[in-house]
């Protein structure tokens, strides 16, 4: 998961931190709400840890904040050392999905940040589409392969949903075409470049080819093994 951590206590953000990183998480940090919220809205955060106590803006605002802005399902835990039923009911009503009392464990924080995750996943997977370790949230238009984030322009991300959409056929360059210059003229040498783009940065380092050639006919995005 992409986590985006956002607690102004240093030590124990570390604690956190390395404990979900050395877990297989990438952990984004922010000290104060204001921050915290500026990067909510800008990272494809899988879910957010926030405590209730913040500078500059408090976790309950910052909260009610996240809800309006985002038009999916963000799951959010609000870490807290209050404790009263009036507490915990201001975190659920600011929109929180749940709450942690400090002092606690990282391993059940893992558990429940795990749990929110596959809730919101199975909420929203008509709009998650995957093929093997790719994923492309069309709400978020974030992509990722396994835990690592990958960054598309239009037009190669536009490609790419084409492909993700179509992993049971072979998908046309004059389709490719249509998709990409609606009303304008088709350019067939910038959608070679398009498509290099992408299958660069979808197949980096050791990842298993996904996008393939299929001469004389297209492309198809799809496993290795696949008939």
């Amino acid at each position: 998961m992409y986590i985006l951590l956002i607690e102004d206590d240093a030590d124990l953000a570390a604690v956190i931190g390395a404990f979900l990183e050395g877990r297989g998480h990438t952990v984004d940090y922010a000290a104060d709400g204001v921050t915290g919220l500026r990067l909510s809205s800008q990272e494809c955060v899988d879910a957010v840890v926030l405590d209730f106590m913040l500078p500059g803006m408090d976790g309950l605002k910052v909260c009610s904040q996240m809800r309006e802005s985002s038009g999916r399902m963000l799951p959010i835990l609000m870490l807290t050392a209050r404790d009263t039923l009036e507490d915990k009911l201001a975190g659920f009503a600011a929109g929180a999905d749940d709450y942690l009392i400090k002092p606690f464990s990282v391993k059940e924080l893992e558990a429940r940040l795990l749990a929110l995750h596959g809730r919101a996943a199975f909420s929203s997977r008509g709009r998650l589409l995957k093929v093997a370790d790719l994923e492309f949230n069309l709400d978020t238009q974030c992509v990722k392969r396994g835990e690592q984030m990958i960054q598309l322009r239009p037009a190669p991300r536009k490609l790419l949903e084409i492909l993700m959409r179509s992993t049971h056929r072979i998908v046309s360059p004059e389709e490719m075409e249509q998709a990409l210059w609606p009303e304008g003229e088709a350019d067939r040498d910038a959608l070679r470049v398009h498509l290099h783009m992408l299958r660069k940065e979808i197949e980096q380092g050791e990842k298993s080819p996904l996008l393939h050639t299929v001469r004389g006919s297209g492309y198809r995005l799809c496993e290795p093994d696949a008939p």
